[in-house]
């Protein structure tokens, strides 16, 4: 099937993804007096009186926005606000499928920092929690760091989703061959949203010292490992050496590569041969989530002595998808009224996604994307870990 084509159809069709529907009957006087005027004053009133009744009286307790301005869609690049509405749409559908949760997708007129900072802290009262989707890096670190002050969660899915997915697979793979998490070597390659949040959670970089120690990391760019002493890094590459490169490291991906246990590529297709592989320790874990083309096609990895080979496609085995995380993170975030993310409930997530795998293999490291039992096993955890911290309402 050609998907591009029969996917413009279907949209052409159902003229979008998501829809509202009431959940109070309007079949007579009575119910329009209780779902409108004169019966809902009372709501207007109590809510005035105890701001918090909101989430009780209203879908303020059971949705998220899905913003974005359309800078990093996808891998197409910056298609703008409303080019990226069917992807934010796509993203809603996810939310109610997957995780009960019903959300809203706003696209936006504006790549300014400040105005989408804005923006996002003028339409927060109506929403219980803020995904952020597809804004470029590294205005998307700035973004997200200056919203955590709005008493909901605020999470930019492209960095922490993907990290949390990536961590559960590799915790599984690492129990196939052996090597345990705190002797293991890891190359990344991309220094963007993905790659950064890998790289803070691989290296134990965030508020609390709850996380799972990695022996050694290095991150690549376009230009080679990303070392301390390369001129020209930007603050956030900057930071990405101070953790990852202490030793000042210098070299190119295929010298990053030599002894690895474990390559993570978030950067683009056809990056890596077989000799590259190759380089690596015997039985070594590649996943490489470029999409559509991944940085190595399984069959190549496979041939070179790959072990466990991983994607971002769902044509493929070990399909490291997004949509395992974010609909129990926010769920869980929900349940307990939290007002951030905590690194304690992302590693909620991540101890969730990997225990539901089962008895990992070689060809399943993680469970089904549309297995609907995760996103309720991330929601109990996240919820519980957002409690114990103490970061919620």
């Amino acid at each position: 099937m050609d998907y591009f084509e029969a996917s413009l159809k279907r949209h052409r069709e159902t003229r979008g993804k998501i829809e509202v529907r009431s959940r109070m009957r309007l079949d007579s006087v009575d119910d329009l007096s209780l779902a409108y005027t004169p019966g809902v004053a009372r709501p207007c009133e109590e809510i005035a009186n105890n701001p918090a009744a909101a989430w009780d009286l209203t879908w303020k307790g059971r949705t998220v926005a899905v913003v974005s301005d359309g800078s990093a869609v996808l891998g197409l690049g910056n298609l703008g606000g409303l080019a990226s509405l069917p992807v934010m749409e796509g993203k809603a559908a996810l939310f109610r499928e997957f995780g009960g949760v019903d959300a809203v997708p706003v696209v936006l007129a504006t790549q300014d920092e400040d105005e989408i900072i804005q923006a996002v802290r003028a339409i927060a009262p109506t929403f219980g929690g803020i995904n952020l989707e597809d804004i470029s890096a590294p205005r998307c670190f700035r973004i997200e760091a200056a919203l955590q002050d709005l008493g909901i969660p605020v999470l930019h899915d492209d960095q922490h989703g993907t990290a949390i997915v990536l961590l559960a697979a590799l915790m599984n793979a690492t129990r196939i061959t052996g090597v345990s998490m705190s002797n293991l070597s890891v190359v990344i390659n991309g220094a963007g949203a993905a790659g950064h949040a890998i790289a803070r959670m691989l290296c134990c970089q965030d508020e609390d010292d709850r996380c799972i120690p990695v022996g050694k990391v290095r991150i690549c760019d376009s230009k080679g490992i990303i070392a301390p002493s390369r001129a020209g890094l930007d603050e956030y590459k900057q930071r990405l050496a101070r953790w990852t490169n202490p030793e000042d490291e210098q070299g190119d991906l295929r010298a990053a590569l030599r002894g690895a246990h474990a390559f993570i590529g978030v950067s683009k297709g056809n990056l890596l041969t077989g000799d590259d592989i190759r380089c690596m320790a015997k039985d070594s874990i590649v996943l490489a989530m470029a999409n559509p083309t991944p940085e190595i096609m399984p069959a190549e990895a496979e041939a070179a002595g790959a072990r466990i080979i991983g994607t971002g496609r769902s044509d493929f085995p070990n399909q490291v998808n997004n949509v395992l995380a974010f609909p129990g993170l926010f769920r869980g975030a929900l349940a307990a009224r939290a007002v951030k993310f905590t690194t304690a409930m992302k590693f909620a997530a991540v101890e969730a996604i990997a225990a539901a795998a089962g008895e990992p293999s070689p060809k399943r490291i993680l469970p089904a994307a549309f297995d609907r039992s995760v996103a309720v096993s991330v929601a109990d955890r996240v919820a519980e870990a957002a409690r114990q911290s103490g970061a919620c309402l």
